[in-house]
């Protein structure tokens, strides 16, 4: 049968020229792409767009122009091996979860060739806490003071204290 198709030598090539097709509960057919194999093939995210921005020259410059002081987390040389940088390079880096999908993500906005100035913020401020009563006030959770670690006085015996008591005066 493979000598039908110009001469291929396995089954399983001529299995990938033919488009899938496939049976919905409805009676007609639709064709679906053919979806084995793309993760070998490059992708637009890994080849990156030219920005127009002309502050940015290196990639310290962009990781300055992003904020959260991720220039001084990360130090990559040229825009090659930026480029080439993943979450497992960031973590053995040792960069934060949190500072590693913020790079990556604007990574992925600057590739795709929005400004920075656009998609750059900084970090969410902390929550205040919603409540009433003597553990919040302010917005701000307030803890005891007393001491934790503090020894705890020692009980006297029965004989101890009615020694100190005073005499009854009738």
């Amino acid at each position: 049968m493979t000598s039908l198709f110009f001469g291929l030598s396995s089954s399983s090539r001529l299995c990938s020229l033919v488009p899938r097709i496939s049976r919905s509960l409805s009676t007609r057919v639709r064709l679906t792409p053919d979806t084995r194999g793309t993760h070998l093939l490059p992708t637009a995210s890994h080849v990156p767009l030219i920005p127009n921005a002309d502050s940015i020259k290196t990639p310290q410059d962009f990781l300055k122009a992003i904020g959260r002081s991720s220039d001084t987390k990360l130090s990559v040389e040229s825009w090659n091996d930026f480029w080439k940088q993943s979450g497992t390079n960031l973590k053995s880096a040792g960069v934060g979860v949190r500072d590693r999908r913020y790079i990556l993500w604007c990574m992925e906005k600057y590739r795709s060739g929005l400004p920075v100035t656009e998609f750059a913020h900084e970090v969410r401020p902390k929550k205040t806490i919603r409540g009433w009563g003597p553990s919040v006030q302010d917005g701000k959770r307030i803890r005891s003071k007393r001491v934790r670690n503090k020894p705890k006085k020692k009980k006297r015996s029965k004989r101890a204290r009615n020694k100190t008591k005073r005499p009854k005066i009738f």
